[in-house]
């Protein structure tokens, strides 16, 4: 049902990804906007792209939530196990964009967001190797993007802002 149309050569179209690449080039862009207004830092770019990657992320998951738990359980490896976790991950998604933006107990944000990115990308990793082609849900299911390698760094680009975040 969340099947993508079977690809030769498992490769997808540039167009496929259109929605993810104006997203994550506002998310940029808005990252930025808010550097040069407050001053630069790397640590406060990382925190202020994870805190809009976030509350963008979890925003369209939660605009048909009952669709993203369904699609999310098809490659979650705890939405297999716990239909309702898929209810509940979209509001962990916001939760960590506010705990982000407004810097609230940055060594707890960053230990949950470094377990539930890795725990995210074990899930996508498993179903990729599998050679699955489904529908990827990170943006919910309002656009169609299909899960590959790129979902998998969108969760250990997270993973890692996050370990970095807890080293410095």
């Amino acid at each position: 049902m969340n099947q993508m149309p079977e690809m030769t050569e498992n490769k997808y179209p540039i167009k496929d990804f259109l929605p993810l690449i104006i997203i994550i080039s506002i998310i940029i862009a808005l990252t930025a906007i808010h550097q040069f207004h407050y001053g630069f830092s790397f640590m406060g770019a990382m925190r202020i792209f994870m805190a809009f990657f976030f509350l963008v992320f979890g925003s369209f998951k939660v605009i048909n939530l009952k669709a993203f738990a369904k699609a999310y359980a098809e490659y979650d490896i705890i939405a297999k196990q716990f239909f309702g976790y898929g209810y509940l991950y979209p509001f962990l998604e916001l939760g960590l964009g506010i705990a982000y933006f407004f810097n609230w107990m940055p060594l707890y944000t960053n230990i949950f967001t470094l377990l539930l990115m890795l725990i995210s990308a074990w899930g996508v990793l498993t179903e990729l190797r599998k050679g699955r082609q489904i529908v990827c849900a990170c943006l919910g299911v309002v656009f169609k993007i299909p899960m590959t390698y790129v979902t998998l760094g969108e969760d250990l680009l997270m993973a890692s802002m996050a370990a970095i975040m807890l080293l410095m």
